[in-house]
């Protein structure tokens, strides 16, 4: 077959995303984060469970770009919860992302395959909820400019596809933004024919990052 393969997109998720669902009266809260560490998907676990000290469970999965996995069931029946979680990340291709399901118990049992079926659902509507993005090489191109040209700017940071990421306001706009490692030289160009080379431009090596989908 002619052409080259396409490289598959390692998909992540940025900051967080909720949702919850109901079945048999038992609430089930899936929360997501992005995390880049063990680290920080366990201090996020820590965090969920200081929210909802009185739930019965809080079931948890996380799956990060070096392969690493871990789940864990936190009470409930073997293999009805946590792997659950875990498979809908695998299925959907998710990597440093988090994903803590709490359940509030409703009194009525839903035995393993409704336990499965409701945590599945939950985490597979959390990622529906979810802001998704791929992980790029990626740089970001910081710039000092006059107030007279931000608006310029922002026309051609959209034009270039480039993401902003923070605006800081004093005597000048101290702006930053991130494109594709590629496109960035491109962008830096343009910048700098737009402020006529003076200014403080910077561009940064490239490296592994977010980039909205």
């Amino acid at each position: 077959m002619d052409g080259q393969a396409t490289t598959p997109q390692v998909l992540t998720i940025r900051g967080q995303a909720t949702a919850e669902i109901v079945e048999k009266k038992s609430r089930f809260i899936s929360q997501l984060s992005h995390v880049a560490t063990e680290d920080e998907a366990l201090a996020f676990l820590v965090s969920i469970r200081e929210k909802h000290r009185m739930a019965r469970h809080n079931v948890y999965a996380y799956r990060l770009r070096d392969g690493r996995a871990r789940y864990s069931d936190d009470g409930e029946p073997a293999q009805t919860a946590g792997r659950p979680t875990l498979a809908v990340l695998e299925h959907e291709g998710f990597v440093d992302v988090v994903a803590v399901t709490t359940r509030y118990f409703g009194g009525v049992l839903l035995g393993k395959g409704g336990l499965v079926r409701a945590y599945t659902d939950a985490v597979a509507k959390a990622l529906q909820a979810a802001s998704r993005a791929a992980i790029l090489s990626c740089s970001d191109v910081e710039a000092e400019l006059p107030y007279a040209l931000y608006d310029q700017v922002k026309r051609l940071l959209q034009q270039k596809g480039a993401e902003e990421l923070d605006t800081q306001f004093s005597d000048v706009v101290t702006l930053t933004a991130r494109i594709k490692a590629e496109e960035a030289e491109g962008l830096a160009q343009a910048l700098d024919q737009m402020m006529h080379g003076k200014g403080r431009l910077v561009v940064s090596p490239p490296t592994d990052a977010c980039f909205p989908l």
